[in-house]
């Protein structure tokens, strides 16, 4: 069976991924806090910004996967957070840890749980890792956010080059997913210019219907994962495969 697990899929990008890949007959794994209607989806409650609760819940998720048959498998990660939009001094330190946890630190422990319990595995074999244009153009306001993508990119790389090297390595790839009209968008928009300056710019996006649907990201992120679009390393952006 084709195995997809995603963070983060009670919401966001992270739903419409897990309800397209149900669609396809995936056998569809959710990590996330909350418990949604999802038709399809084995849903496992967890805290991701909990290392030893992350790990724990994961690996006890790998060892049951392993007594399956498994044609593909791929994990997915999208959970995160924006966090306190703000000028760097004026976020809270505590803040600043959960969103690097969630963001960056959750999806390096995952990735390296997920190489490992995977290695006997013949078949193909995937780390895809929602990441952002703000991993390569820093928003003023969002200094957490932006180092945290950029840090996925670079997890994607070196994941990329080390598997590269091994018999039956893992693929690992990052996406930009574009300006998407979700929660954190809507977060976004109320922030105060004050502490944002470009909120504009995201104000005038929605006003002017330029968001992307979660569903058309969902969409396209298959379509580029089944036509095997990627090659091992590559981040690219989602606007690059526009029907």
């Amino acid at each position: 069976m084709d195995i997809i697990i995603i963070t983060g899929g009670s919401k966001g990008i992270g739903r419409a991924l897990a309800e397209k890949y149900a669609q396809e007959n995936y056998r569809v794994y959710s990590l996330s806090r909350s418990i949604v209607d999802l038709e399809n989806v084995v849903q496992l409650s967890v805290d991701l910004s909990d290392t030893k609760a992350t790990h724990n819940t994961f690996k006890m998720l790998l060892d049951e996967i392993q007594k399956l048959e498994v044609s593909s498998i791929t994990l997915v990660n999208n959970a995160g957070r924006l966090g306190t939009i703000a000028n760097l001094e004026n976020i809270p330190s505590e803040d600043i840890a959960q969103s690097m946890q969630l963001n960056a630190t959750t999806p390096l422990i995952l990735s390296s749980l997920f190489i490992k319990a995977t290695q006997p595995l013949t078949c193909k074999k995937q780390i895809i890792s929602i990441s952002s244009g703000a991993a390569v153009k820093p928003y003023e306001g969002w200094s957490i956010y932006c180092t945290s993508k950029a840090g996925i990119d670079m997890m994607t790389k070196t994941i990329a080059a080390e598997q590269n090297e091994l018999k039956n390595g893992v693929k690992c790839n990052a996406i930009y997913p574009g300006v998407v009209d979700t929660n954190m968008q809507t977060d976004i928009r109320s922030t105060n210019e004050k502490d944002f300056k470009n909120v504009q710019r995201f104000i005038d996006l929605k006003e002017s219907n330029q968001l992307y649907t979660p569903e058309y990201v969902a969409e396209t992120i298959f379509t580029i994962d089944t036509q095997n679009k990627l090659q091992n390393g590559d981040i690219v952006d989602i606007r690059n495969f526009e029907k």
